[in-house]
């Protein structure tokens, strides 16, 4: 699934070549995502100069004119910029079409993306107005953490994930962040100190920042807008190396399922 690192990727990556460009058409080839695309989308787009390209959590828009093409790429979505004259691939559900020629294209062989269209502030959706803080920014940091979890019998890695708390930490690096942060995902997150939620906080940060400057994790179906892959996974500590050794220790790395997500963890370094 395409988390928050992939999505930035993806945001930078298309940025600079829809900027300021004029959409000429949008086609819908399967309209069945998610939700529905809106049937009007063609009329709604046609015409319009993208403004600007922005990102929340795991959502990300094209600004226009009248309003904002909002997509969520769900588990198996990609955006990708194809050149004039590309015939369109299996699962290239929708199109938008810019002057100059190229076009950005909605891969998703699962369906589970959304595209819709907000004539206002896309922050002020229903989709995206209660997500929690972005971890990237300041206001990010282990006091917000240990005020948000007092009282909370979840586990510190079904916490960091909770999108009301931060907004677009997923599987992947909430095991990477939790590892760097020395603490055992599958302990009670009211029971964590404030010292160590401070060094969650910058894990999260570091993980994530490592991950963007690397251009993602490609797993699956996940490519970036310029179609490139990512690197990130050649990287990965914890995640998906069951039984292999802790790059910090040397101990196995060992598995366990945490609200029907695996978790990946080291025995020696995470407590």
């Amino acid at each position: 699934m395409p988390e928050l690192p992939e999505v930035e990727t993806t945001c930078r990556g298309i940025a600079p070549h829809v900027t300021g460009r004029t959409v000429v058409d949008v086609v819908v080839r399967e309209p069945r995502l998610r939700q529905p695309v809106p049937g009007d989308l063609a009329l709604l787009m046609r015409g319009q100069r993208v403004r600007a390209v922005g990102r929340r959590g795991k959502y990300l828009w094209l600004h226009c004119r009248d309003g904002y093409l909002v997509i969520h790429l769900g588990m198996s979505g990609s955006l990708c910029l194809a050149p004039p004259g590309r015939p369109p691939r299996k699962h290239d559900h929708v199109e938008v079409a810019f002057s100059g020629g190229r076009c950005l294209r909605l891969h998703d062989p699962r369906r589970f993306s959304t595209v819709l269209w907000s004539p206002g502030d896309p922050l002020q959706h229903p989709l995206l107005r209660d997500m929690g803080l972005e971890p990237l920014s300041e206001a990010l940091n282990g006091e917000y953490l240990f005020e948000r979890s007092r009282g909370r019998r979840l586990t510190v890695k079904q916490f960091i994930m909770d999108g009301r708390i931060v907004a677009g930490v997923g599987n992947i690096y909430a095991n990477e962040a939790l590892h760097m942060a020395g603490i055992a995902p599958f302990r009670p997150a009211g029971r964590i100190a404030r010292l160590r939620y401070g060094r969650l906080a910058e894990a999260i940060k570091a993980v994530l920042r490592e991950a963007i400057a690397a251009g993602g994790t490609p797993l699956r179906d996940f490519y970036s807008g310029d179609g490139a892959p990512g690197y990130f996974k050649q990287r990965l500590r914890v995640y998906q190396r069951q039984g292999e050794p802790c790059r910090q220790c040397g101990h196995p790395i060992r598995t366990r399922r945490l609200g029907q997500r695996a978790s990946f963890y080291c025995t020696a370094c995470q407590r």
